[in-house]
């Protein structure tokens, strides 16, 4: 295992020295693994003791010097595991914070691709109900296929209702994918198609720049704006043309 990798799992660059020269030399006292290690003798001390908090090396005590001999490398794993079960039960908190930091009006823009991917967790942490005016099914674009995969699964888990006003185009082609988003959906008269779109969730009204039938610019923008009462006044918008368009 290199030494790179065991950094990049948290370990110092002495711990990750100590801890692969021990690998090899099974046991060894503080002498042989400074040796080994290429690391000053005075260093060496810390960075076992801080391997023994973490469960990597153990001490064997005998009558001389003392020795000190690798774990298992699956305590790696186990470490990690740790890590991720630290992490979970921090991000509630955390969330709340970010939560909290965000104020009641925010405007800020997402660029392609990845850019999409961030709108879709906003739909999915909003969770609430989301109203699509120019609807062009974005979301099955070739290169989002496993996002947007589990992207439905927690659509389906959270119980979250779309509404979609498609352009004219999505009917002509006949997409199948419609079924996917519920039975909520209408369509605009072919002249009102254009290459853009608006989206409302929660306080959320995202409108959107490079949009084409199953397909997102490399370089399509997503204006976001984070305001309740304009968000509310776009649904009402939003109902005035649902009501308007046919089926």
């Amino acid at each position: 295992m290199s030494i790179e990798v065991l950094q990049q799992l948290g370990l110092s660059p002495n711990e990750a020295k100590i801890y692969e020269a021990l690998l090899e030399l099974k046991e060894a006292g503080v002498g042989e693994i400074s040796s080994q290690a290429e690391i000053h003798r005075r260093n060496v001390y810390d960075a076992i003791n801080r391997l023994i908090d973490k469960g990597l090396i153990f001490p064997i005590l005998t009558k001389g010097e003392n020795l000190y001999s690798p774990v298992d490398p699956d305590k790696l794993l186990e470490l990690v595991k740790e890590k991720e079960t630290i992490l979970n039960k921090a991000l509630p908190e955390l969330r709340h914070k970010y939560e909290q930091r965000v104020g009641p009006q925010e405007a800020y823009i997402y660029r392609g691709i990845e850019g999409f991917k961030n709108y879709m967790r906003d739909l999915l942490r909003v969770g609430e109900a989301g109203y699509f005016i120019g609807a062009k099914l974005g979301w099955f674009d070739p290169r989002l296929k496993a996002f947007r995969e589990q992207f439905f699964k927690e659509v389906k888990r959270k119980k979250i209702k779309f509404y979609h006003i498609f352009d004219y185009e999505v009917k002509e082609k006949h997409a199948e994918e419609i079924k996917k988003l519920q039975e909520n959906y209408r369509f605009l008269p072919k002249k009102y198609s254009t290459n853009s779109g608006v989206d409302i969730f929660g306080d959320y009204v995202v409108t959107f720049t490079g949009l084409h039938f199953k397909r997102i610019d490399d370089n399509g923008t997503l204006f976001v704006l984070r305001d309740r009462q304009l968000a509310e006044s776009y649904k009402t918008w939003f109902q005035f043309m649902y009501d308007m368009c046919k089926k």
